[in-house]
């Protein structure tokens, strides 16, 4: 089992930038994906960013050439550098991993964290 715990959350002015880190404790069964999604008041869960075992990224269109994921597999730990922050990336960002296939659907995770606060504002 795989039990993911998030941090590095906090307040940021709008251009500014925050780095996330979610550790991953616990067994690891490889191969697997580790993700990021975030979840705003009154609003749905939805994916952020996503790295396999292998390397391979995907990003959401709302946060593509401003965020960046990345894999310390040695660790198991995930990074989201966030960068050109918006008001509107303001949310509660979950951290996400599974062995199944590769999907950005949240119904695809079977373990997550228990989120962390972002917020943007001036």
């Amino acid at each position: 089992q795989v039990q993911p715990v998030e941090s590095g959350g906090g307040l940021v002015q709008p251009g500014g930038s925050l780095r996330l880190s979610c550790a991953a404790s616990g067994r690891t069964v490889t191969p697997y994906t580790m993700a990021w999604f975030r979840q705003a008041p009154g609003k749905e869960r939805v994916f952020v960013a996503a790295i396999t075992w292998s390397g391979s990224y995907d990003y959401a269109d709302s946060v593509k050439g401003r965020f960046a994921i990345s894999r310390d597999n040695g660790k198991n730990t995930v990074y989201l550098q966030m960068n050109s922050l918006k008001p509107e990336d303001t949310a509660v960002y979950y951290c996400a991993a599974d062995t199944g296939l590769y999907s950005r659907n949240p119904k695809g995770y079977d373990y997550w964290g228990q989120g962390t606060q972002v917020t943007v504002s001036h």
